[in-house]
């Protein structure tokens, strides 16, 4: 991972500092796709039936599943992560999470929180639902004008808790238009095979079909919402009285299971949740 990205990744995990690591150039190769690979390799399933990653961490799948190389993911992904950090930094923005009542419009709050930044001046300003999580909850991303908007109304569109949260951009989002060709350049020149097992995309949850597909939704990725509470949905259907395979979350964080235990009760029973850095620790002692 060193020689890819050109600098020490595993000092920069363990010893920061902490600001570096946060940085989107940094924060997407370390914590999405090395960590996540690295809770692979110490977890072994004899019989994966499919897999899913969460925005970057959809890389990681991919090469879990055989369809990319571990460098070139890994150079996919620093290209990604950079061209987005640049992207971010032309524009103010942000993401917000969101946790609404039943009777919350999203949608109808991101075009007047759209409407509230053209009254200050913001040219086709960017207000949007980015990430689907579970029911009731979603994240919001778009101009930190309309984010901060929503947060004063939230009693109005019904939104019970809004958070900030620690990016740096509004990422799946159209702001993120800058980030598309640089990853696409760089996925033209990458060797990409079906997947061996079942890898789902955020960008409609539906299973990867060849690497066409793959290049094709992986670009799209960047500024499409990510689809989770469907694809947790897809990847979970199944015929009444079948049982429900173990479940691995892979990496630091166990925010996938709490997703999951929203959409799918029953699938979340099988959950398990794998560290590197403790199943390390659990060796050493």
């Amino acid at each position: 991972a060193e020689k890819v990205l050109g600098y020490d990744l595993l000092s920069l995990c363990l010893e920061g500092p902490q600001d570096e690591l946060d940085r989107t150039r940094h924060c997407q190769p370390a914590v999405r796709l090395m960590c996540g690979l690295g809770s692979v390799s110490v977890q072994v399933v004899a019989n994966c039936v499919a897999a899913a990653g969460y925005s970057v961490g959809e890389f990681a799948a991919l090469v879990f599943a055989g369809a990319m190389g571990f460098a070139e993911a890994l150079y996919a992904v620093k290209v990604r992560a950079e061209a987005m950090q640049k992207a971010s930094e032309a524009v103010p923005s942000g993401m917000l999470s969101v946790i609404g009542r039943r009777e919350a419009n999203y949608k109808f709050a991101c075009l007047e929180a759209r409407k509230h930044c053209e009254s200050l001046g913001i040219e086709n300003p960017v207000c949007e639902i980015s990430n689907y999580l579970f029911p009731d909850s979603r994240v919001i991303a778009g101009h930190l004008q309309a984010l901060e908007f929503l947060q004063e109304n939230a009693r109005k569109y019904y939104f019970t808790r809004t958070k900030m949260l620690p990016v740096s951009g509004a990422f799946h989002t159209r702001l993120m238009e800058p980030a598309v060709e640089p990853l696409a350049e760089v996925l033209k020149s990458i060797e990409i095979e079906k997947p061996l097992v079942c890898v789902y995309s955020n960008v409609d949850g539906k299973k990867y079909m060849h690497s066409k597909h793959i290049r094709k939704l992986l670009v799209k990725q960047v500024v499409s919402p990510v689809m989770w509470e469907q694809t947790m949905h897809a990847v979970y259907e199944r015929q009444r009285g079948t049982e429900f395979p173990y479940t691995y979350e892979v990496g630091p964080g166990k925010q996938l299971g709490a997703v999951l235990k929203k959409c799918n009760l029953k699938a979340w029973k099988q959950y398990n949740h794998v560290d590197a850095l403790e199943d390390e620790e659990a060796a050493k002692t």
